[in-house]
């Protein structure tokens, strides 16, 4: 592709599509193989994402609608319908928090919780199957590598948050 483009527009930069094209094509197969395992288990990436963020805050399992946005990276707007989906299904209660405050705490259910946990082994198992090709001290070195690009990234968009990864 690079080579077709630097013959095509001779002096058109090029360096950046073996990077780029990669990320791309990886995200998309990362993204559509987890899709496969959670519509396997019947649960969608954006109400894992929520059950998630839930679960790693630990007992009480309990977090404001403010807390769960900023921790999704995604709108308020966004968790708001998350929240009616999961709620819907039993995953989630939402209450006031009580006092002059307007927050809304959102719990896990003991139902949330047991979709959680049978849900996130099965996805974090397979995508460590999807990066054993790598050795540990290579994928240590990637990821510092995508996190030290990632902030130069967002730095030179502004753009600071990323919205949810592996949805449609």
């Amino acid at each position: 592709m690079a080579a077709a483009w630097q013959r095509e527009r001779p002096g058109t930069p090029v360096d950046a599509i073996g990077v780029v094209t990669r990320v791309w094509q990886l995200a998309k197969l990362f993204g559509d193989d987890r899709r496969r395992v959670l519509a396997a288990v019947g649960i969608d990436s954006a109400t894992l994402d929520l059950l998630s963020v839930l679960r790693r805050g630990g007992p009480p399992y309990t977090l404001s609608t403010r807390e769960l946005a900023a921790q999704s990276l995604v709108t308020a707007g966004a968790i708001s319908q998350r929240l009616t989906r999961a709620e819907q299904d039993g995953l989630v209660t939402r209450r006031g928090a009580g006092g002059r405050t307007r927050a809304v705490l959102v719990e896990l259910t003991p139902a949330g919780h047991d979709l959680v946990e049978r849900t996130v082994d099965q996805v974090l198992t397979r995508e460590a199957t999807l990066l054993s090709g790598l050795p540990e001290a290579r994928r240590d070195e990637l990821a510092a590598l995508l996190r030290t690009l990632l902030e130069d990234v967002q730095e030179r968009v502004g753009q600071h948050g990323v919205s949810h990864v592996g949805g449609p």
